[in-house]
């Protein structure tokens, strides 16, 4: 018999010259040597290597040849060239350091469970591509060879875990010997099935199962199987388990903890060593809910540190099972929501997507931290960038770059790139034809540079957008000038109201209360509720797990603790005076408390009612030092029905936060209310916008209310039909009911994401601490049509 090999490229024509051939014939003493096995080896000159970046394949096909010359059997599979290997702390693929953008998949459909077709398949690589991904890890399982296939297509490395998980049996079963045979069957199919797979750069023991004598098993048997990969396993490494990074050496090839704190990655990187492995995490930041924050953080490590590749995200896929309420109404259910007992609640809805594949807003931020090249500033002003680019393999030809120029957000000159040559790792200098706009006082120039697919691809088609970057420009006409109003004000008050009126409008003061009740402009009421204190958001899971019990240290169970969900208001004054220029000065104090009656939070909103109906409103907040850190602090308001359209100066269009902004872009964009809401399966705080300039609310009637940061010059703001209240009661979307009513907030600050439901904490510099705060808007009410909000937006008032 004859074993006949030919390998094809990827046109179809041979990459060897001829056929390979050898003759098989079995071996009577198979216990001497190893029997009915047919080597055949070939060396080609020019290979084209397998990568993330150039996923090159080629086509093994084989063919049985009986002693009479009849072909008998065929078979083939895809076959690419690439070497895996440790050496100085790094990973290198073909020889070069990679760096790993991954992310942890799990199976899973919202109408047939763990039943993924290929089509699910197919949407998650390419989903994953295009968001920058370049490796997944199967946790916690060996995946469907299909998807191995895709990711071979498409350019994906894949970490291949065993099926072996054990967890809250960590200790029993790692060392018992009963087990050996159980988990030995289980890493040996995996690799005997997957080992052809290029994509395949790691191996896995599993997931969470302590660690004993069977891993080391384990990684015995791999290493003398398939000694060209190298492998991986956690909890041999984990501190907490009675492990050390510095520690498992026979075991592991790579140190893959999870979500370690930042600290400890810096010391680890700069800490004198002679183990030769890198790190790479295997699990870091936690995507449950609103989450991701802190991700450029770990990316500044990351990026710093030669020594530290990246990490897989958890994870991918939110698993929520589709179901419908007794009125037809959609929802996605979790745990306990099929009368199963016991279960985890919503600890499995933790994905980037939803259940139906839909992004998260997260997304774009992970996309933004993990694009593939860098564009950086070298002499703004004669239009002198600098791109690098970060890939290993490929040059950045396969991108096409554009520019645009924006004042105030409007766009006023575009234009394209140079033809990018970048080679991999490399730098290339270019030059944009910029010239100063004419720019209005006070108005905002800014300079965003684009990337997008020059061509199509397997996973993009051409003129999808893979990078950006922007620019504050060098470009200025001075502040703008100061709008003096003339006219002056009718001031009338009696013991339990003021009312304040001027050619247009008509600002009414609930003394009682301690808070205006009424603005008025052309005849029209703008106000529904006045601004009032707000240091309450509706929890995210981050925050803690709202239907989990044991959350007392978590920053919910603190401000459960100290009653910031449910705090009491009590008016403490106001007084109403005339001030300079015709202007009225109503100031209003009130009193929070909680828990505790004795720890006090005061605010004092100090409002300038001008001629003009400009309300300028200086605030300052000050809580008591002995109170947990606050969720945020800032105001709310509520405008009446009909205030739908929303028109923001600021981070965008998808929201963002202090530790979760990097993803959004600087722009003036427009939406109605309902399109901020985010339905993140578990109701939680959504749609906050950072670095806001101006937000502007309207209504179809014509009205509009302009608010705008004064001190400090950007604020955080989002507008919803719901309140912090409904969000928080709400335990999946089809209980929200929203309001006609439109509520807005402005804030200083919230409290930033962070990735706590199963990971670090919001990092210091992104929290808010006890004590005195202040930050001053303005109030503008204006006619739609006849004013422009980014006109107004940029008067000074007196």
């Amino acid at each position: 018999w004859t074993v006949r090999a030919e390998l094809l490229g990827a046109d179809g024509r041979r990459a060897l010259p001829k056929p390979l051939e050898a003759v098989f014939t079995p071996h009577k003493h198979t216990w001497q040597r190893p029997g009915n096995v047919v080597t055949l080896e070939a060396s080609l000159p020019r290979v084209h290597c397998w990568s993330d970046e150039t996923p090159n394949l080629y086509t093994l096909v084989l063919n049985l040849i009986s002693p009479r010359g009849r072909p008998v059997e065929h078979t083939a599979v895809r076959v690419g060239f690439r070497r895996v290997e440790i050496c100085a702390r790094q990973l290198l693929v073909n020889g070069r350091p990679v760096t790993i953008k991954g992310v942890n998949r799990h199976d899973h459909s919202d109408t047939r469970g763990k039943a993924v077709t290929r089509d699910d398949m197919l949407t998650d690589v390419v989903l994953m591509k295009q968001h920058n991904f370049n490796a997944l890890r199967t946790s916690h399982y060996p995946n469907d060879p299909y998807l191995l296939d895709l990711c071979d297509q498409h350019g994906l490395y894949v970490v291949d875990e065993a099926n072996i998980e054990s967890h809250g049996y960590h200790y029993q079963l790692a060392g018992d010997p009963r087990w050996t045979g159980a988990w030995m069957d289980r890493m040996q199919r995996m690799v005997l099935r997957d080992k052809n797979h290029p994509s395949v750069i790691v191996w896995s023991l599993g997931n969470e199962s302590g660690y004993g004598a069977n891993h080391d098993a384990l990684a015995g048997w791999v290493r003398s199987y398939d000694p060209h990969r190298p492998i991986q396993y956690e909890r041999a490494v984990n501190p907490r388990h009675g492990g050390h990074w510095h520690g498992a050496r026979h075991v592991t090839d790579i140190i893959p903890p999870m979500y370690p704190a930042l600290e400890d990655l810096v010391a680890w990187a700069k800490a004198p060593t002679d183990d030769p492995r890198p790190l790479i995490l295997c699990e870091y930041s936690h995507a449950m809910g609103n989450s991701n924050g802190g991700l450029k953080e770990y990316w500044d490590v990351i990026e710093r540190y030669p020594c530290i590749q990246g990490g897989f995200i958890w994870e991918w896929i939110d698993h929520g099972i589709r179901k419908r309420d007794a009125k037809g109404r959609a929802y996605w259910a979790y745990g306990g929501d099929f009368g199963d007992e016991p279960n985890d609640k919503n600890f499995c809805i933790d994905g980037l997507v939803w259940p139906d594949r839909t992004p998260h807003p997260a997304m774009q931020e992970v996309k933004k931290l993990q694009q593939p090249l860098a564009v950086a500033a070298k002499n703004l002003r004669r239009g002198k960038l600098t791109v690098t680019n970060k890939q290993f393999f490929a040059d950045l030809s396969w991108l096409a770059g554009a520019w645009e120029m924006t004042v105030d957000g409007a766009v006023v000159a575009r234009g394209r790139l140079p033809r990018l040559k970048t080679p991999p790792r490399g730098r290339q200098p270019i030059t944009l034809a910029l010239r100063r706009p004419a720019m209005q006082p006070g108005q905002e120039c800014l300079l965003t540079v684009r990337f997008t697919a020059a061509r199509a691809t397997a996973w993009c088609p051409a003129g999808h957008e893979v990078a950006w970057e922007q620019f504050a420009l060098p470009y200025s006409a001075g502040k703008a000038r100061r709008v003096r109003r003339a006219g002056r004000l009718q001031l009338r008050q009696d013991r339990s109201s003021a009312t304040i009126s001027g050619e247009a409008f008509h600002v009414t003061v609930d003394k009682r209360a301690a808070c205006i009740r009424s603005i008025r402009w052309m005849g029209r009421e703008m106000l529904a509720a006045g601004p009032q204190v707000n240091l309450w958001r509706a929890a995210t899971d981050n925050d803690g797990i709202k239907c989990w019990t044991g959350q007392h240290n978590k920053p919910l169970g603190r401000w459960r603790a100290a009653g910031f969900d449910n705090l009491k208001l009590t008016p403490a004054g106001v007084s109403v005076r005339r001030g300079s220029g015709g202007a009225v000065v109503v100031t209003c104090r009130t009193v929070a408390t909680g828990a505790d009656p004795k720890l006090k939070i005061t605010h004092r909103h100090v409002y300038t009612i001008l001629p003009s109906g400009d309300i300028l409103v200086a605030n300052i907040v000050v809580a008591d030092r002995r109170l947990p850190e606050l969720p945020r602090v800032g105001v709310t308001m509520t405008l009446p029905a009909g205030f739908e359209q929303i028109e923001w100066f600021g981070r965008g269009p998808h929201e963002s936060y202090c530790d979760r902004k990097i993803g959004a872009p600087v722009g003036r964009y427009r939406g109605t209310v309902s399109g901020q809401y985010v339905p993140y399966i578990m109701p939680q705080e959504h749609g906050n916008k950072t670095d806001v300039r101006w937000v502007a609310l309207a209504s179809a009637d014509g009205l509009g209310m302009l608010l705008a940061p004064l001190r400090p010059v950007h604020m955080e703001s989002s507008a919803s039909h719901f309140t912090a209240d409904d969000l928080y009661r709400a335990y999946h979307t089809h209980e929200l009911r929203p309001r006609r009513e439109t509520v807005v907030n402005l804030d200083y600050r919230q409290r930033g994401l962070g990735t706590g439901s199963c990971g670090p904490d919001t990092l210091p510099p992104y929290r808010l601490p006890a004590g005195r705060y202040r930050f001053d808007y303005r109030i503008r009410p204006y006619t739609v049509g006849t004013d422009q909000p980014a006109l107004l937006a940029r008067q000074r008032c007196l």
